[in-house]
This record gives C-alpha cells, sequence and structure tokens, in this order.
C-alpha cells in the first residue's frame, strides 16, 4: 500500500483547492512590504513544487528540495511540462548544503510538521538562515494553533476537488486522532477516494504530525540564530487585506522571517 506522499500526482489533486498564484501574490507583496525583491527563491519541503514552478513562470531562479524521491522526480516532469525551469534537489531540509544562498525561501503547507523535534526545528532554522542572502526573507507557513488547541479549528479535515474529470474526496485526520500531549505529535489517518473513467481508487496512510506552537517557533529561532522575526500574519492577505494571527478569521500562522549576518549563518556559502 503506497503512502499518500508516495503519489505525487494524488497529493498535488488533493491540495488542488489552494489558489498557488494568490498565495504567490501574496508572498511577492510581504516581500515588497519589507524591501526585499527576489531574484531566486528556494521551495523547502516542496512536494510537487508548485510554488516554485509558480515562481519560475514570474521570472525567479526556482529551486525546489524534498527528501522524497517520487515527490522531486514529479516536480521535475512538472517544471518542465509547464515550461519553465526549476532545480529540484532531493535532500533533508535540516541537513541540505545548496553551496549558495537565496533572496527568498519559502515553506508551504504546514511542512515543518514534518520536523518532530526541537532539534530538528533548530536545525532546518540555521540551515534556512545560512542559504539567506543578507536581507533575505524566510516565509514559513504553519497551520494555525486553534486547530490543535482550541475547540473551533479554522479548517475542516475533509474535502473534496475536482481537475480535469477526476473527483476526488479527502479526509486528512480522523477524531481518532488525538495529539500526545507529551510528544505533541499525532498519527493522522489520511483516506482519498479518486474517481475518474479509469473507475475508483482508495488511498489511506498514516501521517506523523508534530504540533508546533507560536511561543515554540519564537524559542526555536532565537536558539538557531541568525533570523529576526518581521511579522506574522493569519492567512495569505497582504496590505490593507493583510489578517492578524489574533483574528477570529485567521486560518494559518504565517511567520515572515529576514536573514543577516547571525549565529546560524556559515561561511562559504554564497
Amino acid at each position: 500500500m503506497s503512502g499518500i506522499y508516495d503519489d505525487p500526482w494524488a497529493y498535488e489533486l488533493a491540495c488542488s483547492f489552494r489558489d498557488v498564484p494568490a498565495e504567490a501574490d501574496a508572498l511577492l507583496g510581504w516581500c515588497a512590504e519589507h524591501d526585499a525583491k527576489p531574484a531566486s527563491v528556494l521551495e523547502l519541503a516542496a512536494g510537487p513544487a508548485e510554488h516554485a514552478r509558480e515562481f519560475a513562470r514570474r521570472g525567479l531562479a526556482a529551486t525546489a528540495l524534498d527528501l522524497n524521491a517520487e515527490m522531486c522526480a514529479h516536480a521535475s516532469r512538472e517544471a518542465a511540462r509547464d515550461g519553465v525551469e526549476v532545480t529540484v534537489v532531493q535532500d533533508d531540509m535540516t541537513r541540505f548544503d545548496l553551496g549558495r544562498r537565496f533572496d527568498l525561501i519559502v515553506t508551504m503547507l504546514d511542512s515543518t510538521s514534518h520536523l518532530m523535534t526541537l532539534d530538528a526545528l533548530v536545525a532546518h532554522l540555521r540551515r534556512v538562515a545560512a542559504h539567506l542572502s543578507p536581507g533575505g526573507l524566510y516565509i514559513v507557513e504553519m497551520s494555525h494553533p486553534r486547530d490543535r488547541l482550541g475547540d473551533d479549528p479554522s479548517v475542516s479535515t475533509g474535502w473534496t476537488v475536482e481537475r480535469g474529470g477526476v473527483h476526488a474526496s479527502v479526509r486528512w485526520g480522523e477524531p481518532g486522532d488525538r495529539l500526545d500531549p507529551v510528544t505533541q505529535i499525532a498519527d493522522d489517518h489520511v483516506t482519498m477516494t479518486i474517481t475518474g473513467d479509469g473507475g475508483t481508487r482508495v488511498l489511506r496512510d498514516v501521517v506523523p504530525y508534530r504540533f508546533w506552537t507560536a511561543t515554540e517557533l519564537d524559542a526555536a529561532i532565537r536558539l538557531a540564530g541568525g533570523l529576526d522575526v518581521l511579522a506574522r500574519h493569519g492567512d495569505f492577505g497582504a496590505g490593507q487585506d493583510a489578517v492578524a494571527l489574533t483574528d477570529p478569521a485567521a486560518w494559518r500562522m504565517i511567520t515572515i522571517l529576514r536573514g543577516g549576518y547571525g549565529a546560524g549563518v556559515q561561511p562559504g556559502i554564497g
């Protein structure tokens, strides 16, 4: 039985409710707000690399990094199909060393939930700091804390998508998937039912999920060094449409950090 991350086409279909061009608009809007004009971008834990591909369409030099070989192969194929150039790297988001710096680094779709320990999160942030151009931005999208700590989650665990004549229903998490109060890890049960001309198939998986609070993220940033928090948002609204993390309408925890010459920056890159 293959897992959701071993089937990149299905994973991309499951996430197709996202408006990637609009999200790229917001990311670049935040760059403008903080006087950053990125020419290069690195997407970490990129999966199908949809954001990297969108940035490439806009003329940025785009790199996508993911640990899963199937995801990397899929990202390369889709970039070629789109007629855009994306450098795809198979590597670990806690240990990568690409030998260059980037003006913008992004981690989307709560991919930091794959970092199971504080040591892993700090190692990740140090690698980010080491790869940011001076003054470059790191934008990380995480789930909103109320999704795990509150009684009124901001997002649904079930949804449907349709694309190219294919219909899919997705359940990412079941009522019995409880967060361990000590480790802050839950085993999220994933079920995806895909219906198309070829019939119906069901994909099932169990995905370990590590929940991070805002204060834990801030502590990890201080431990890592080399990054300063500029802003935090509750969704992809920018400018007049910005939503604060504390707003009842907030559904994500998006943190914008600036890189510099700090403890997390290693010599010899750039």
